[in-house]
């Protein structure tokens, strides 16, 4: 009796299965955050750099299911693809909770908080523009052509500011990153993802 071996159509939800659950994870942990806030809004000082890096890790874990449709073009999965795509999803899920710890009995608020974590946060922020130029490249090269010039010039750009972010606690700055930041990320979905082709 011959067995029929799986195609990579019947492959990729199964892979999409698993890294969903991990978004799912995250997702969960920063709705869970922000319902702790609603719920005991005077327990710890809120701080608005935290608050708009909240929205945008959030907009990147919907965005990040959103783009990874994409994956169905792959032709021929191994383990190490199915891993980065897991471990990508894994570093997507820190960032989460770097941004709600399980106790904040340590810190008087989220900008102490937030800024006591931020080479944490910001290192795995910068690791996933970086794991972004991989999962891009698995995709193809005409899905790596798509997005031009503005995407080789995005990612070094936002890795500076990454860098920059650890090594400078100014509230000026963190105000600027996270407002480019997310007017660049909304502007980036809606030019390059508002439908799935």
């Amino acid at each position: 009796m011959a067995t029929e071996i799986a195609s990579a159509h019947d492959i990729f939800p199964h892979i999409r299965i698993v890294m969903g659950m991990v978004i799912g994870l995250g997702v969960a942990r920063l709705l869970s955050g922000v319902a702790r806030i609603v719920q005991h809004p005077g327990q710890y000082r809120l701080y608005p750099v935290h608050l708009a890096w909240v929205a945008s890790v959030l907009l990147m874990l919907v965005h990040f299911w959103w783009w990874e449709f994409d994956l169905y073009a792959i032709e021929t999965w191994t383990f190490g693809k199915y891993l980065f795509i897991i471990f990508y999803a894994i570093t997507l899920f820190l960032l989460c909770a770097l941004l709600f710890p399980d106790s904040m009995m340590d810190y008087t608020s989220y900008e102490d908080f937030f800024y006591s974590r931020r080479a944490w946060f910001f290192g795995l922020l910068a690791g996933s523009y970086l794991l972004d130029v991989i999962d891009t490249l698995l995709k193809g090269p005409e899905h790596f052509a798509r997005f031009g010039n503005e995407y080789l010039f995005r990612t070094p750009v936002f890795v500076a500011l990454c860098i920059a972010a650890i090594l400078v606690r100014d509230r000026r700055f963190h105000i600027a990153f996270v407002a480019a930041a997310l007017i660049y990320q909304i502007s980036f979905i809606l030019r390059l993802f508002d439908t799935i082709v």
